[in-house]
């Protein structure tokens, strides 16, 4: 199973909620590396010492690069879908392609912007 992080998920694991790190744990164990959009991580971060434990989740994630034509892409999703979120049509976009399950707090827009793609998308909450 491959895994891509929403803000949703950063935000809970920074908070250090129990399930969002067992998940976390589990998936590494099985040797998932969780993929975290660059900006889904701009939208999460704030820096500073405050972060440590999203700083620790991130160490084992994958961050994806928004290059020019994936960013492309993702601005047509997200006009095709009418969405003003463009980290949410980010996160679609790129799990779309890898065919990832995405782990969300906000699941309903998500899959809004999957279904205006043609798609559907698993979204489980973090």
């Amino acid at each position: 199973m491959a895994v891509t992080y929403d803000t949703g998920a950063l935000v809970a694991a920074d908070r250090g909620e129990r399930r969002a790190w067992a998940r976390h744990r589990a998936l590494l164990e099985q040797r998932v590396t969780p993929t975290v959009p660059a900006p889904v991580l701009a939208q999460g971060w704030r820096g500073g010492a405050k972060q440590a434990l999203l700083a620790k989740l991130l160490a084992g994630c994958q961050v994806e690069p928004l290059e020019d034509e994936q960013a492309r892409a993702v601005g047509a999703l997200a006009a095709r879908a009418g969405a003003t979120d463009v980290v949410d049509a980010t996160v679609v976009e790129g799990a779309l392609r890898r065919q990832d399950v995405v782990i969300s707090s906000d699941p309903g827009d998500l899959r809004s912007i999957a279904t205006a793609a043609g798609h559907s998308l698993e979204v489980q909450r973090p």
